[in-house]
Formats: C-alpha cells, structure tokens, sequence
C-alpha cells in the first residue's frame, strides 16, 4: 500500500467516526419504534383477563416487599399530597408525566450531539441498551400499577371484579380523575400501549440518564443542581400520580446500570477495532 493510499486509509476509519445527524435521527427512531412495539406485545395486549390477574399478583408482592419494609407510603403521598388547596396542581403532573421524559431526553441527546460528540457513543449506547434491558422487565413482570388498583375500567383490578381482593389500596388514578393530555385508559392510546408495564420505571431511568448526560456540560451550580433535581422530581410525579411503586424506580437505576455496563463496552470495542485499523495500515504504508 503507498504512503498516499494509507492517508485515504485512515481518512475514512477517521471518517467513520464522525456522526451524522440524520443518520442519528434514523437510528433513534428505527430503534424507538421497534421498542415501541415490542413493548406492547406484553402485557394487557394479550389476554387481557389472565394479563390482569397476573399483573395484579405482582403488585400484590411488590406491596408486601415494600410494606415489609416500611415503606409502603404511596397513597398516603398520593392522599397528603391531593389534600392541598387546587389538589397541588396535579394536573400539571399529569402532563408533565406524559411529555418530559420524551422532550427531556431528546434535548439532552441533542446537546451532546453538537457539543460533546466525544461522549456521544457511549450516551447513545447506553440509552439503547438500558431500554432494551427494560424490555426483559415488560416481558417477564408484567405490573398492575398504583392506579389501576381499584380501577373499574377494563384494565383495572376491579373490572367486573375480574380479580379477587381489589380495594385500590386508597390510590386514585389523578389521570382519569383530573385530566391531563390524554388518557391511558381511552382511545388509541389505550389500544395501543401495554398497561401493565410499570417494572422497570423508564421515566427513572431516562431521567437519571439525562442529569448524567447535561450536568458534565455546564459550569453553573445552580443549574447543575437543577438538573440533579430532575430524576429527584421525575420519581415523585410517577408516585403521586399513582403510576409507578417507588421499587419501579428502583428497577429504573438498575436497567441504567446495566445499560452503562453495555453501551460504554460497546463505544470502548467499536473504537479498538478502528484503531486497529488504522495500526494496520501505517507500517504497510511506511
């Protein structure tokens, strides 16, 4: 190989290290669709009689671990918190339990992307693989979460008392009772997305992902303390509006964990192995 061919060598392994916005933007949505569906497949889009039944066994076992240890405080955070003048603004809860998570996460992969490429692949990689991990959760245990406990509606514990023992455990469904954007339990949403998916608690781990992924690009306190409140915030709104136990939080940190374990191992890898390519063509070229 002459000296010229291994600089155009090297310039395109260079080359493939460069990312490209559209082609990121495909990725991500590719990738987000087939989570999408796969998610769904679970859970209260199949039978849903049985689906209940098990999803609600589930909740009856994380209520018993948590209970166990003294922390079964979900609807008296829920009651305490409602009780206030306005019922706290639950309805901005609401909508920012449908939306924030979504935008957040988008700016977030944004940022990085245009200021910290560097750090980019191993973020990006991460992110996949922790929701990939969460799939494993959706799939093998399946979750009734805090609003669906006495719920009548038919994917409520309480449908037709489709399951024995259904009382709701004194937590209300803020979504249905206060409004928000839309309703999980109506309409093509509905139809559309897995109830039941509640373990582990994406919201937290995406949020936890994003204050990761900001805090290292600012230099102002106050706003990394902001964004290190974010996950803080994000694990309150999914309890108080009964849509998660605070062990799904808990499942969300440890879907990160792995997730990191995995996407910073992939970056690390995809970088050896252009490096070896590069190393492989310079003493041919000399």
């Amino acid at each position: 190989m002459t000296d010229a061919e291994g600089r155009r060598f090297r310039a395109q392994t260079e080359s493939g290290r460069r990312l490209r916005w559209w082609r990121e933007v495909i990725y991500i949505a590719v990738f987000y669709l087939l989570y999408s569906a796969v998610r769904n497949t679970f859970g209260s889009n199949g039978d849903l009689e049985q689906a209940a039944r098990i999803a609600f066994g589930h909740a009856k076992d994380i209520i018993r671990i948590q209970d166990s240890l003294h922390l079964w405080f979900e609807p008296q955070l829920q009651q305490h918190y409602l009780n206030l003048p306005g019922h706290g603004g639950i309805r901005f809860w609401n909508i920012f339990y449908g939306t924030a998570h979504f935008v957040v996460t988008v700016v977030a992969l944004a940022l990085m992307f245009f200021r910290q490429p560097d750090r980019y692949s191993a973020w990006r990689n991460t992110l996949a693989a922790m929701t990939g991990l969460a799939l494993i959760g959706f799939a093998s245990f399946s979750l009734m979460p805090p609003r669906l406990l006495g719920d009548t509606s038919k994917y409520g514990a309480c449908h037709q008392q489709q399951v024995a023992d259904c009382h709701g455990y004194g937590v209300v469904d803020t979504l249905e009772e206060f409004g928000g954007l839309w309703s999980f339990d109506k309409g093509a949403v509905a139809d559309l997305s897995n109830q039941y998916a509640a373990m582990p608690s994406m919201h937290t781990g995406w949020s936890t992902w994003c204050a990761l992924v900001l805090i290292p690009m600012t230099r102002r306190r106050w706003l990394k303390g902001l964004i290190a409140l974010y996950p803080c915030i994000t694990v309150f709104c999914i309890m108080v509006t009964g849509n998660h136990y605070w062990l799904d939080a808990v499942g969300g940190l440890a879907a990160l964990g792995g997730g990191w374990l995995i996407g910073s191992q992939l970056a690390a890898w995809n970088e050896r192995r252009l490096q070896r390519k590069v190393g492989r063509v310079e003493p041919a070229a000399a």
